[in-house]
């Protein structure tokens, strides 16, 4: 899909400690993301940060070809802002999980760049900052009721989709154990 030269880029700059609702695309919306195995890396990389407390993740949902957060960087990985950080390593996780996986081709992330030689992540996230209670929420409900869209039909219920915050807010299940309360930041 070829971005007209006329066509703003998507804001992606974020600034710590602000709170962001953040979108990250699969590269050309593969759907890489189906398999549970590739959902746990996500969930690995953003635990090790929370725990490393580069950043807060208050809010989640991973779809089949992308994911919504509602987090905060707090501090650099290193050199490296977490965000950058959290891309990069999954990337790497997902090409070593996909050698072992012959039912998906690696080669669907071929990329012909100086600096690598496949892109599992857009380069053109989403960000942004929600900057009131009323904002905050509506992200909140959409995250939530992302997997209930007719088009994905992954749950009837945001209580029964798995890899969602939906059940945190909802049910109050504490279900992962990184995540912080938005509603005590606002």
């Amino acid at each position: 899909m070829e971005k007209s030269i006329f066509e703003k880029p998507r804001n992606s700059e974020m600034k710590y400690n602000e709170i962001y609702f953040w979108t990250a695309t699969i590269n050309q919306w593969q759907h890489l993301l189906t398999k549970d195995k590739f959902k746990e890396i996500i969930i690995s990389s953003l635990r090790y940060l929370c725990d490393q407390q580069k950043i807060k993740v208050y809010a989640f949902v991973i779809m089949p070809n992308h994911i919504h957060l509602i987090w905060k960087l707090l501090e650099p990985n290193g050199r490296e802002s977490p965000k950058a950080s959290f891309l990069k390593y999954t990337a790497h996780e997902f090409k070593k999980m996909i050698r072992d996986d012959a039912s998906i081709n690696l080669t669907n992330f071929y990329v012909d760049a100086f600096n690598k030689n496949y892109e599992f992540w857009q380069r053109d996230p989403l960000a942004i900052i929600l900057y009131s209670k009323p904002v905050m929420l509506q992200k909140l409900e959409y995250i939530h009721n992302n997997p209930l869209a007719s088009h994905w039909n992954l749950a009837k219920d945001p209580n029964d989709y798995f890899y969602s915050t939906a059940k945190y807010y909802i049910a109050d299940n504490k279900n992962f154990d990184f995540l912080s309360d938005i509603l005590d930041e606002f």
